[in-house]
């Protein structure tokens, strides 16, 4: 077997304290599900987990010593994070929730959204390194199959928080969005987050 039972049994709970621990990925699907309702929220947790994947395989290609080892195209991809989530805060902002002559947002551009936050996150890949490697094993060899299996479980974990999160507030966001002061202050939050999020990511940009 890939990866030793025992060390999977121990690396679960370790990998679900993680899921349930706030950051920005439970902020951003919260965020969506406030925009978008329920779909959008499952859709972005879904983008966030893809994105995880993904981080995991560069991490496991090790392509997050190559990012270490260059610190402009780290903070390159980082401001590619700022400004996206800067554009994602001005249109929450300027699009109301409650009109009924827009489409709703669709699930595919909140996987979309939530796919490209997390992959402009160098820092997810650098949390991976520090992570993961204290359960897999060189010696069983297959050191990608590893830290594959590993990111898989914090992804699904994550999916199943993350959407959850995202659910409520998106059923209580649909619910009180047909008042219009509600709605004005829903978007008000939704794009709060997001700035928020950016402010985050410009800030570590900084240092």
């Amino acid at each position: 077997m890939t990866v030793d039972p025992v060390v999977l049994a121990a690396f679960v709970p370790a990998a679900l304290a993680l899921n349930l621990t706030p950051g920005a990925d439970m902020m951003l699907c919260l965020g969506q599900g406030m925009r978008g309702g329920p779909r959008a929220a499952i859709a972005a947790s879904a983008g966030v987990s893809t994105g995880a994947i993904v981080n995991v395989g560069l991490a496991g290609l090790g392509l997050g010593a190559l990012i270490v080892s260059l610190p402009g195209l780290f903070h390159a991809i980082k401001a590619v994070g700022v400004v996206y989530l800067l554009w994602l805060a001005w249109k929450t902002w300027h699009t109301p929730m409650g009109r009924p002559d827009l489409p709703p947002v669709r699930p595919a551009r909140a996987f979309r959204d939530g796919f490209v936050v997390n992959v402009s996150n160098p820092k997810v890949i650098l949390f991976i390194l520090a992570f993961i490697p204290q359960f897999v094993d060189p010696a069983r060899g297959q050191v990608l199959a590893q830290f594959l299996i590993f990111g898989a479980v914090i992804a699904l974990g994550g999916f199943i928080v993350n959407g959850l999160v995202g659910s409520f507030a998106g059923g209580l966001g649909r619910a009180l969005a047909r008042d219009p002061r509600v709605d004005l202050w829903l978007r008000r939050a939704s794009a709060s987050v997001f700035c928020a999020l950016a402010l985050k990511l410009a800030l570590e940009v900084r240092r």
